[in-house]
């Protein structure tokens, strides 16, 4: 069983993972990258109802690629998938990347929330803003808050817009043995962070039921861990990191939300170390920390 999560735990606690932000405070939006070690095998899931994303579909067990280089989160809907491509370049001049017959590809899986209708909806992340948060990727530590990807979160929209309050970027992290796990979450949830599990009331159809505009959500995250671990662990691992997320937001995963997670893997543990961690233990472990890192936005 884990240790408690660390009151000022970062993502940055696995040993060798760098967190940048670019921000705009005055358009409420923004990105955030996590360049990982070379090596760093990962896999992903979604399961909210409206996702913005790139490269998942090589996150996939039974796809070849198994390391990945960097996972960015982004504002901006759909358009902050361009931040990809600013990331891409960072990496590429840093020879970083898949190899193939004529030169690297860096493999950048990338999520992103909805966040246009909170500042300035003509303002997006792209290239540019993509590539500066990789320049400014740190491994002593990163913001949380409304900072980066976080700029323009709320969250507890399901009752009406008038309900809603800040959300943004949580992060924690604990230690299973010799094994480190840690997240990054930015919670722009349409369900209410530590919210009690009832019916909601149709109020003049301002509430979940019916309404388009909660559409505008998503809650999305990547969780790091110093395990070795396969392609398929990966997986479960991003499994564990809904669970938390399911036990920590009400509702979740609703046909307004994109929620979606990376699993990453250093393999820095080393392989017969007997204090490491297995992969029950750190689905365990992952499910306690996004729940008791989100709940930090608890009222």
């Amino acid at each position: 069983m884990p240790t408690p999560p660390l009151a000022d735990g970062r993502l940055t606690d696995v040993a060798g993972i760098a967190v940048g932000h670019w921000s705009d405070p005055v358009a409420r939006t923004g990105c955030t990258v996590v360049i990982v070690p070379d090596g760093t095998v990962a896999s992903g899931e979604i399961r909210g109802g409206g996702p913005a994303t790139r490269e998942f579909g090589l996150l996939d067990p039974l796809r070849h690629v198994t390391a990945i280089d960097a996972v960015v989160l982004s504002g901006g809907s759909a358009f902050g998938l361009a931040t990809a491509d600013g990331v891409m370049g960072f990496l590429e001049h840093a020879g970083r990347g898949y190899v193939t017959g004529a030169g690297r590809v860096p493999i950048v899986p990338t999520m992103c929330i909805y966040d246009l209708a909170v500042g300035d909806a003509q303002v997006r992340p792209d290239a540019d803003a993509g590539r500066a948060a990789a320049q400014a990727a740190r491994t002593d530590g990163h913001d949380i808050g409304l900072v980066g990807a976080g700029t323009g979160c709320t969250a507890e929209k399901w009752q009406g817009p008038e309900h809603a309050r800040p959300g943004g970027i949580v992060a924690a992290s604990a230690r299973i043995g010799s094994t480190t796990i840690a997240c990054l979450v930015v919670v722009n949830a349409v369900g209410s962070p530590g919210g009690a599990s009832v019916l909601p009331e149709p109020v003049a159809g301002a509430s979940i039921l019916g309404r388009p505009a909660h559409g505008e959500n998503t809650t999305i995250g990547v969780v790091t861990t110093t395990a070795r671990l396969d392609k398929v662990a990966c997986h479960l691992v991003a499994e564990s990191a809904h669970d938390g997320l399911a036990r920590s937001v009400f509702p979740t995963h609703t046909r307004f939300d994109g929620d979606a997670f990376v699993a990453c893997a250093t393999g820095s543990d080393h392989a017969d170390d007997p204090d490491a961690a297995g992969i029950d233990a750190i689905r365990v472990g992952v499910t306690t920390l996004v729940e008791a890192a989100i709940l930090t936005l608890a009222p």
